[in-house]
């Protein structure tokens, strides 16, 4: 399997270098996969003059998965809006067709105080959030600023067709068969027309799993629900702005959004496999970074776009051993517990595996 690994900005070379001796330390161990860097986002800018530079698409598309650090950082903001960073974010994820954004939300034993809810609210939390992610009013056309009646106007369009919705919903459904058996799509149908066809869409495609119960609620509650009692929650579906918005306010009540892996898949499960936290250019060249979140997008890889499950549960339980053994990155250190770096974190994984 060809993976092609994009460090990207900030942390991201720092996490990205984790994941990867995680994943050699595997193919010593005989897992056959090769492995090849690109650039992408602020770095790929300064050397190529676009975000998402032709060398990359190239490798990426050749490649059966990608491995990405993150992007963005305050020094290109002020860039033209089509060289940002993020857009080379979002051109990966329309090239390669990646509709399909899982986002696990688990809370670890260890970490339960580490959450900012009480651990009767959290403890053994486990959602899945399901994201569509090429479409919404994030790629909607037309969209712009311009001078009206002399002053700015902003304006996007929020779109979705059923095709869209359908396959979304196929991949929630189907996930959720394989765990509690039940799905909530989260919409704005009492004002957006747009999800009002998402609601009557998933309603339509529930008849084909009879075996799983669909619920539904609006975005404006669910985001209420989930720090209330998240753990009502077991597949949760919705567009491409809500899903962004309630997958990092999810990410928190893990404790720390440097825990939170994602995976990215197109139909064939070719997939982009990134840590749900952004470049943190704060901490940047410090050490200082929680590689736990990479690693975990590595195990995602595994288990979605190789079909290894065994090999992804092995990483996975290095990680929970990790924790049990009471090291801790600062994002979700304690009293009582070790404080390590982002390479010492990585060494721990690395003999755990």
């Amino acid at each position: 399997m060809k993976v092609c690994v994009l460090p990207g900005d900030g942390i991201g070379p720092e996490i990205i270098a984790e994941a990867v001796r995680v994943l050699e330390a595997l193919r010593s161990d005989g897992l056959k996969i090769e492995m090849e860097q690109a650039l992408l986002g602020g770095g790929a800018v300064d050397a190529t003059g676009t975000p998402y530079p032709e060398a990359s698409q190239k490798l990426a598309r050749e490649a059966d998965a990608v491995l990405l650090g993150a992007v963005g950082g305050p020094k290109w903001d002020n860039l033209p809006r089509p060289q940002r960073p993020e857009r080379g974010l979002l051109g990966i994820r329309k090239d390669l067709e990646l509709f399909a954004n899982l986002r696990p939300a688990i809370l670890y034993p260890e970490l339960v105080n580490a959450s900012t809810l009480k651990p009767e609210v959290v403890a053994g939390l486990d959602i899945l959030i399901v994201r569509e992610l090429t479409g919404d009013i994030y790629f909607g056309e037309p969209r712009g600023i311009e001078q009206r009646d002399g002053q700015r106007v902003g304006w996007n369009t929020m779109i979705y067709s059923e095709s869209e919705i359908r396959r979304i919903g196929k991949v929630a459904f189907e996930a959720a068969r394989r765990r509690d058996k039940r799905v909530c799509s989260v919409d704005k149908m009492n004002v957006l027309e747009t999800t009002q066809l998402w609601r009557d869409v998933m309603i339509e495609l529930a008849a084909d799993y009879p075996d799983v119960e669909l619920s539904h609620m609006l975005v404006d509650n669910a985001a209420m629900q989930l720090v209330k009692a998240p753990k009502q929650f077991d597949v949760v579906v919705t567009g491409n702005m809500f899903g962004d918005i309630l997958s990092d306010e999810a990410s928190m009540l893990t404790g720390s959004i440097g825990m939170l892996p994602s995976a990215s898949l197109d139909a064939n499960n070719k997939g982009l496999y990134e840590p749900s936290h952004g470049s943190a250019p704060d901490i940047a060249g410090k050490g200082l970074a929680n590689p736990l979140a990479t690693i975990l997008s590595a195990a995602m890889m595994l288990r979605y776009s190789f079909d290894n499950e065994a090999a992804a549960q092995r990483v996975e339980t290095a990680v929970k051993k990790v924790l049990a053994q009471g090291l801790r990155t600062g994002d979700i250190w304690e009293e009582g517990t070790r404080r390590v770096g982002t390479r010492e974190m990585g060494d721990a994984v690395l003999a755990a595996l």
